[in-house]
């Protein structure tokens, strides 16, 4: 049985002949095609593969890819209409680093639109279904990646994550979604979204695999100047250190007992329950688990905050899409009526909207107050992480406020559960922390992760404390079991 099982199980498989990278790579390409339809995780799926034999623990391992990762010779379109027909004629790092570990391409995932949005319901292809109900979304932007994990088509995939693109997906469809430290992993080849916030990320089944696809993936690259040197150490040799002593926080104001006590949303309130027994679980390893306090205005201006700052940089960097040196041609009698004609026609609604106010605020009467403030306002919010992170190693939250939502729900955009509990993993963004979510409870049979977020360049202590916690949880390398394929 191929399904739902990990990169080590896949890898003794392999070492041991009981299969080929080859046949491994015929069943992902049989899974991808038979749960499209219903799913839609791939812009596009590869038939045929070249197996390079490696001294890797992921040669032969199959994977997918996030559409908007360059890819030479294959179809990228950053799921959008502007960019449908465009092949690159390079390759993304982290493509070139898993082809040279011989790690096998399965196709390449839908994405929101250009990477901006969380619900997975905005690229050119349609809608992407969670496979736990399909009446639910499995989030975004990184949505098609996502799905393909969580059905069990391939072990890991990769995405990318500007605000909590990996990470929220990850909770909705029971994976692991790890962020590594800001500079960790190169951006080279990743479409830019917004570059200071944008970040390579992954899914996977479990913890352990997440680091070995890090110790796969990290490096210092020369095309990419915000890149770190590698550190010498190998994620996945650290994973087992005795976790004793450490001491982790919580947000009062995002997750305290009764932070909800008042709401009549039964679904937060389990959620909120749940989170404190699995915290109670977590001090059993001798983990110090703190409630600590922060400003509730500044927890308030973290969304208004990302969204100025987000907006202004995804307009700038997508200005390149005019619709004369990519995508379709406009119509027009001058250079402006075809970029207006090729934009009108080649964004959707969303993206239209986000850069018309990413312009707004770069306009030069606006950058004072609009931009540079909210640069100042993400300035406190990291200095007020980082000062927490002085005395903790960690922190810790519920990733949302349930299980994901259906296609047809609606949030109160003003609420302390949109405003806080759902977009405080920006702030892992914010800071460039390392920040991984893992599952941690069911809900009416639904799954929903936690986070744990710590400092800078000390990856390796948020993989081990999350691979610690994953051990106490009861939920490692579960998958949606739907289908009934039998490969």
């Amino acid at each position: 049985m191929y399904r739902g099982k990990s990169i080590t199980e896949l890898r003794n498989e392999l070492d041991s002949e009981k299969v080929s990278a080859e046949e491994l790579f015929g069943i992902a390409n049989r899974l991808a095609h038979y749960f499209q339809e219903d799913y839609n995780s791939f812009v596009t799926i590869l038939d045929k593969c070249k197996v390079r034999k490696r001294d890797s623990k992921l040669c032969g391992i199959p994977y997918a890819l996030k559409d908007n990762f360059s890819t030479s010779g294959i179809l990228t379109t950053a799921s959008s209409n502007i960019l449908k027909d465009y092949v690159p004629v390079y390759d993304a790092t982290v493509y070139k680093k898993l082809k040279s570990c011989g790690a096998t391409l399965v196709g390449k995932t839908v994405l929101d639109e250009l990477a901006m949005g969380g619900t997975g319901t905005t690229g050119h292809t349609g809608v992407v279904r969670n496979p736990w109900n399909k009446e639910h979304m499995i989030g975004g932007s990184s949505a098609g990646s996502a799905s393909a994990v969580a059905l069990g088509i391939v072990p890991f995939s990769i995405g990318s994550d500007t605000g909590d693109s990996v990470r929220k997906p990850a909770s909705h469809g029971g994976l692991v979604g790890f962020k590594p430290t800001y500079g960790r992993i190169s951006r080279y080849g990743l479409f830019a979204f917004a570059s200071s916030l944008d970040h390579v990320a992954m899914f996977t089944r479990n913890v352990r695999d997440a680091a070995i696809v890090t110790d796969a993936l990290k490096g210092k690259d020369i095309n990419d100047m915000t890149t770190l040197n590698d550190n010498g150490k190998s994620y996945e040799e650290l994973l087992d250190r005795d976790i004793a002593g450490k001491k982790l926080f919580y947000i009062k104001e995002i997750c305290g007992t009764d932070t909800y006590k008042d709401s009549d949303d039964e679904v937060l309130k389990t959620t909120i329950v749940n989170f404190h027994k699995t915290l109670d679980k977590v001090r059993e390893l001798g983990v110090t688990v703190d409630e600590v306090s922060v400003d509730k205005v500044l927890l308030e201006a973290i969304y208004p905050t990302y969204m100025c700052i987000s907006c202004a940089e995804a307009t700038s960097n997508n200005s390149n899409l005019t619709g004369i040196q990519f995508g379709p041609c406009g119509d027009g009698g001058t250079v402006e009526e075809i970029m207006f004609d090729a934009r009108t026609k080649g964004f959707s609604e969303l993206i239209k909207r986000r850069f018309v106010l990413g312009s707004y605020i770069l306009q030069k009467e606006n950058q004072e107050k609009l931009f540079l403030n909210a640069q100042r306002v993400r300035r406190l919010i990291v200095e007020r992480i980082n000062e927490l992170f002085k005395e903790y190693d960690g922190m810790i939250a519920p990733c949302s406020g349930g299980p994901a939502e259906k296609f047809d729900s609606t949030s109160e955009k003003l609420s302390d559960r949109y405003l806080i509990l759902e977009n405080h993993m920006v702030i892992g963004n914010f800071g460039g922390f390392p920040s991984i979510t893992i599952p941690y409870t069911m809900i009416d049979e639904m799954p929903v992760g936690l986070n744990i977020t710590g400092r800078v360049k000390e990856d390796d202590v948020v993989l081990n404390v999350a691979q610690k916690i994953e051990e106490i949880t009861g939920l490692k390398d579960i998958y949606s079991k739907v289908g009934d394929i039998d490969v």
